[in-house]
């Protein structure tokens, strides 16, 4: 049974009401990329590390002085975090915490910033779950730019996926807690 509020998605749940604003048609860029494909923005080569619950890789969309930031995902499709099962909240945290120290190890940046967006007045625009890592350098004003108008292609890219693949698959990368 599925109710509107405006242009607002109400879905019963168990738990109470989950607020989502994907419309039906939605084809979710993040489950093509967890699935094996990609698109015109997003590839396999983007991707720095992947478990049975949650994927990681190098976002396309670039701010200014953060470049390589990373998107963590649930494998799962969920809109957000009012309907993200615990199971996959902790898979994805545990991951954005791997990803956090291999950009801190690798990228020479001075520190991160991890944050995560629900529904269009918290600053969602894709409508799957996911936490943004990013590179944190002194004096990046991250918190007061917008991203770049433009997607970084692959090229620009690959320089930071590879250094988070050859982080995760040397013996430091792979001694991380799980």
């Amino acid at each position: 049974m599925r109710r509107w509020k405006n242009d607002l998605r109400v879905l019963p749940t168990v738990r109470g009401v989950m607020f989502n604003h994907a419309p039906d048609d939605y084809e979710c860029p993040f489950c093509r990329l967890v699935a094996g494909g990609g698109d015109e923005r997003r590839t396999q080569e983007d991707v720095v590390r992947r478990d049975e619950l949650a994927i990681a890789f190098v976002s396309p969309r670039w701010w200014p002085k953060n470049h390589g930031h990373v998107l963590v995902v649930p494998n799962e499709h969920h809109e957000n975090l009012y309907d993200l099962p615990s199971r996959y909240g902790h898979a994805v945290h545990d991951l954005v915490r791997e990803v956090a120290i291999a950009v801190r190890r690798t990228y020479g940046c001075d520190g991160t910033s991890v944050r995560q967006h629900n529904e269009p007045a918290g600053n969602q625009d894709r409508w799957h779950y996911h936490v943004h890592v990013f590179p944190r350098y002194a004096g990046d004003d991250l918190y007061f730019t917008h991203p770049e108008k433009d997607f970084a292609p692959a090229e620009q890219r690959r320089p930071y996926a590879d250094k988070l693949r050859a982080y995760f698959g040397s013996a430091t990368g792979g001694a991380l807690d799980r």
